[in-house]
């Protein structure tokens, strides 16, 4: 390769980073040098980094297992408000397209007087009358995911990846946003990189979920186990400031 052709190619990648720092995709201190080389998902297993997505599961296997022992008592005592609360069972079990596209049940505690698993499927929004009483608290407090820790050790899950939505919803957005369905080339998670910079809940419009999905094939593309430590440290102070919960 000649050095003119070698320059024309710094130049394009370069532009793509500056492109998509502008558009807000990713912060500063990590648009250089992440996007000029890019890495795969953590959780892909590749030749040259075999041993990441080992140590990737380890970490969701270990983390998981001993979060779920803790959070027994409070898990116990959650559900028993539930069945006082409303008629309905305790946890809620939804669709959700995993890995490649792989169907899996999502669990969570129930905090609607709904349960909707089909082709509509409708967002909470504020004030929602569909929410339960003990449902709001579970909601603010994201205390509500505690189940999918179980997911989490299944292997359908992650500790950290883009947040799966209902199969509806892929669908509906899978059709109106470019690249959507990149953020599948890893497995979803409890958390992921765009929850800790304030976008979850309702998607009002479909900007509002191209935003959040350009975050969520930003850490597609450059996820590793540095990143995930980043995600998981930052997840607390997310869930105390309780941006955007619904």
């Amino acid at each position: 390769m000649s050095s003119r052709e070698q320059l024309a190619g710094s130049q394009e990648v370069i532009i793509s980073a500056s492109g998509a720092l502008r558009a807000g995709a990713i912060p500063d201190t990590l648009a250089f040098p992440s996007q000029t080389r890019r890495r795969q998902p953590a959780n892909v297993n590749t030749r040259p980094d075999r041993i990441e997505p080992l140590l990737k599961r380890g970490v969701d296997v270990v983390v998981s297992g001993v979060a779920l022992l803790l959070a027994l008592p409070v898990m116990a005592l959650i559900s028993l408000l539930i069945r006082l609360d409303s008629p309905g069972p305790v946890f809620f079990r939804q669709t959700r397209l995993g890995r490649d596209g792989r169907p899996f049940d999502i669990l969570k505690f129930r905090t609607m007087n709904v349960m909707e698993n089909g082709d509509t499927v409708v967002q909470a929004c504020e004030n929602d009358s569909r929410i339960t009483r003990v449902g709001a608290w579970l909601r603010l407090s994201s205390l509500d995911e505690l189940p999918q820790l179980l997911n989490v050790l299944s292997g359908e899950m992650s500790l950290v990846g883009p947040r799966p939505h209902a199969c509806a919803h892929d669908a509906y957005y899978g059709a109106r946003i470019p690249e959507y369905g990149i953020r599948q080339s890893v497995k979803p998670g409890i958390t992921g990189w765009a929850q800790i910079h304030g976008l979850r809940g309702e998607t009002r419009t479909v900007e509002d979920m191209r935003q959040r999905v350009a975050f969520d094939i930003w850490y597609a593309k450059n996820a590793t186990l540095a990143l995930d430590l980043v995600v998981l440290l930052r997840t607390p102070l997310e869930v105390f400031r309780s941006r955007n919960a619904r």
